[in-house]
């Protein structure tokens, strides 16, 4: 077995074409339990999502196998006037797949792009930020404030031909919700080590080893063909009769399993994500429950009777088989220093009984609930056990799990946030916890991009203050004072119920071998395969 872990991963490979493993040595054949809907690069801010076009689609920056920060289409950068204006030195001999070269205009232009309505990576970009183009290859960026961690998620923030997206009709993003895909939906261009030469949703995508990259690369592949599996038994039959290479996840439960073959190994490891549920704390009356003219979530008891009510760890030891670790927080521990300062609350349904009565609900009551059943680890066994455990409390849950395609064209901003009960996880764009108060706890307005996937509208003026100042502040003890600060009010206000950090578990086949990092994108520009 040749494996390599480290700290990346893989990106687009699977089944179809019904060759054997090693037939095609520069073939990687990728599966995955979700679908790749769009490639339109600010449709959807979702890891694997990001990961697929990110082998064809790069950021002014990008993240090494360390996830540390490193150059990209920007060569350089310096921060100039108290912190007020970044200067970015563009890549030179850059070209888009189609030719098109790489110049400040298209920095511009996607700067605008993924600010304007429909993108759902609008916090990618400060609002107030203005680009200037100082020649072809200089940009600067003017804030109205510091920003010390202006460009610490730009890996993610693909940069777009203006000229291509012009001359399709493409100048604005492609919501998730979109019943119409788009040009730039059902093709791409970029600039990165791979190109898309099929792409067929639902079915396969073919990404195509790009010979005018840039960079050198470090695969060896000609290229990766990307099969969506939404079985786990499907998924995991394919990888151990080696019509697959690798497959994301591995069902906790066939782990072992796959270990024990003569094929394939399993990669695991630690994941940066936090899985959590959310409640709608925004309308006045629920859309999905029996009771009517009132929202039960804009009380407080009840938020903190649905903690007290879940057991995270029954749902480590049973639904995930031990590989969770239960939060506190909505940030994994090791991206906070005073993580260890705060406690879960105990599981205690007596009590979740309890505040339930004081709300005024001694009955409980009944709501609907959001969960995709393809994207996270176990998801829908999650979302079974939590149905389960709100029972015996008395709060009916009708459970709707869905695709995650279906489910975040619902449940997100484009989609009018139509959800009142839900499952979601996150891992922080910047490995920072600003990105988590800003994008999950700050109060969302009509024309902001704070709190783009706030889904519930939780909405509290002290932590938004709290999350202009943690942007701002470069002193690192009194920044952590600061995000801890927000953190006792969000946690106190029971505004989330973080579940667990999930395990990462990668299906490996004999002869391949792979980068793993913390943040679980699968990037196959790293993978290399032998016969």
């Amino acid at each position: 077995m040749t494996h390599r872990t480290s700290v990346l991963a893989l990106a687009s490979a699977a089944l179809l074409g019904a060759t054997a493993l090693g037939a095609q040595a520069a073939t990687l054949r990728y599966a995955n339990q979700g679908d790749l809907k769009s490639l339109d690069p600010y449709t959807l801010n979702e890891t694997t999502a990001n990961a697929h076009l990110g082998h064809v689609y790069e950021g002014l920056t990008k993240r090494g196998k360390d996830l540390a920060i490193e150059p990209g289409l920007a060569e350089s950068w310096e921060i100039l006037d108290d912190g007020k204006r970044w200067r970015f030195k563009l890549r030179e001999g850059v070209t888009f797949q189609n030719g098109n070269p790489f110049t400040a205009d298209d920095v511009l232009f996607s700067a605008d792009r993924v600010r304007a309505s429909g993108s759902n990576f609008q916090t990618r970009v400060p609002a107030d930020a203005t680009f200037v183009k100082i020649d072809d290859h200089t940009v600067d960026v003017v804030l109205q404030t510091p920003n010390p961690i202006l460009n610490a998620q730009w890996d993610t923030w693909y940069i777009m031909d203006q000229e291509w997206a012009q001359e399709f009709g493409a100048e604005m993003p492609t919501p998730a919700s979109a019943e119409t895909p788009s040009h730039a939906a059902l093709n791409a261009n970029g600039t990165g080590p791979f190109s898309i030469t099929v792409h067929e949703p639902g079915i396969r995508t073919v990404f195509t080893a790009n010979p005018t990259w840039w960079d050198e690369p470090e695969h060896n592949l000609d290229e990766i063909v990307f099969t969506p599996i939404a079985s786990d038994a499907t998924r995991v039959a394919a990888l151990l009769s080696g019509e697959v290479d690798v497959i994301e996840p591995v069902p906790v439960q066939d782990i072992e399993r796959v270990r024990a073959s003569d094929r394939a190994d399993v990669l695991t490891g630690p994941e940066l994500r936090t899985i959590f549920l959310g409640f709608d704390q925004d309308r006045d009356e629920l859309l999905y429950s029996n009771v009517e003219g009132e929202n039960p979530f804009k009380d407080v008891r009840v938020r903190e009777a649905f903690m007290r009510a879940i057991d995270a760890d029954l749902i480590r030891d049973r639904v995930m088989r031990g590989l969770s670790t239960p939060s506190a927080l909505m940030i994994a521990p090791e991206l906070f220093a005073h993580s260890d300062e705060f406690e879960r609350p105990a599981y205690d349904p007596e009590r979740a009984r309890e505040l339930l009565a004081e709300a005024g609900y001694p009955d409980g009551f009944e709501v609907g609930m959001d969960c995709p059943n393809d994207r996270y680890v176990n998801d829908e066994a999650i979302c079974q056990g939590v149905v389960s455990m709100l029972a015996r409390v008395g709060v009916t849950v009708n459970l709707n799990a869905q695709p995650k395609a279906q489910y975040f064209a619902k449940v997100l901003k484009s989609g009018g946030y139509d959800t009142s009960f839900y499952l979601l996880g996150w891992t922080p764009g910047t490995f920072d916890s600003h990105n988590v108060l800003n994008d999950l706890h700050g109060c969302r307005a009509e024309g902001s991009p704070r709190g783009e996937t706030n889904l519930g509208g939780y909405c509290n003026e002290a932590v938004d203050e709290l999350i202009e100042q943690i942007l701002v502040e470069s002193d690192e003890e009194k920044r952590n004072d600061l995000i801890k600060q927000a953190y006792e009010i969000t946690t106190g206000e029971f505004a989330y119920v973080p579940l667990h950090q999930q395990a990462l578990a990668w299906g490996v086949a004999d002869g391949v071998e792979l980068v793993q990092r913390a943040d679980n994108q699968v990037l196959l520009y790293w993978a290399r395969k032998g016969d």
